[in-house]
């Protein structure tokens, strides 16, 4: 079944249009777009109107293409940004009313549960695999064997939201950045505390940060999904590249090749996040995925469920 998805975060809308059979999917087109619906939200507890017309800008841009393509099923998803917003009701109420779409507004638990779906989907084999998706507004640490998830945590910690609590600087200074260090470090400590976790025998890294960390450390221009996938990222490399983001001001890193402009303001706050994840796993590398929550709400939304 051919299928639509676009995915509402906290600093990017996405559009997937993909074949499902079963759970396997192929991808027919994808789209991301820097929205920033999440910008503010932290400390204003509101969607601000510059945000809630870029989402709704891009997704005027998406439909022509979803009828083009005849997508049987349209799923939209909303996260972090608008589950934490007092308007994100009236939000939602506004997509419906322009675009005749209804958007589910996921808690962390869904959000975990379709980015795992979407991240083992198409691999074989029985192996502990800790899946790590690095949003805008939260972090979601996922740990399963083969298809299904065995413990899953959400954590407060975005780009965007650490950016806009932290990282002030320009650039970051090293006290900000020792302070997200201790910051992330604390969350993800206090999620995994009495929790009895297996031995992971493979990590992989969905989403932005790690994407872009991958096009940057490939020198991607311009992006290729295709080479992206099953990057290989190893902890001396994630730390080699957060000196060097961390040392440029933000002018110096939009021109960084491989990383798109749009994304070198959280980029800093990114790299922190999946270093200390790293370090509490004792991970020595990750891999990146290009298969995520997309590909799960994709392969939900064939399924009728």
């Amino acid at each position: 079944m051919r299928v639509a998805v676009i995915d509402i975060g906290t600093n990017s809308t996405r559009l997937l249009i993909a074949d499902v059979e079963g759970r396997e999917v192929d991808e027919i087109y994808r789209e991301s777009r820097v929205t920033r619906l999440g910008r503010g939200v932290d400390y204003s507890g509101q969607l601000s109107a510059e945000g809630i017309e870029a989402v709704c800008r891009a997704i005027a841009d998406y439909m022509p293409l979803i009828e083009e393509e005849e997508a049987k099923e349209v799923m939209v998803i909303a996260t972090s940004a608008v589950r934490d917003a007092e308007n994100g009701g009236a939000f939602v109420a506004e997509l419906r009313e322009r675009f005749d779409l209804r958007c589910q507004v996921i808690d962390g638990d869904q959000e975990a549960n379709f980015t795992y779906l979407g991240t083992s989907s198409g691999r074989d084999g029985e192996e502990t695999m800790l899946v790590i998706d690095i949003g805008g507004g939260s972090t979601e640490m996922i740990i399963g064997r083969g298809p299904e998830p065995i413990f899953h945590t959400s954590l407060q910690a975005g780009v965007v939201r650490h950016t806009e609590r932290i990282l002030t600087g320009d650039p970051p200074g090293s006290a900000e950045l020792e302070s997200l260090a201790r910051d992330i470090e604390k969350l993800v400590q206090a999620s995994l505390e009495g929790v009895d976790l297996p031995p992971i025998q493979r990590a992989i890294a969905v989403a932005g940060t790690p994407s872009s960390l991958a096009a940057i450390d490939l020198e991607l221009v311009p992006y290729d999904p295709k080479a992206v996938e099953g990057h290989r990222l190893p902890l001396r490399t994630v730390q080699w590249w957060l000196s060097r983001l961390a040392s440029m001001p933000l002018a110096e890193r939009q021109q960084v090749p491989g990383l798109h402009p749009d994304r070198a303001q959280a980029i800093v706050a990114g790299v922190v996040i999946l270093i200390e994840i790293m370090r509490n796993f004792d991970l020595l590398e990750v891999e990146v995925s290009e298969h995520d929550i997309l590909y799960g709400c994709a392969i939900t939304a064939a399924s009728g469920d």
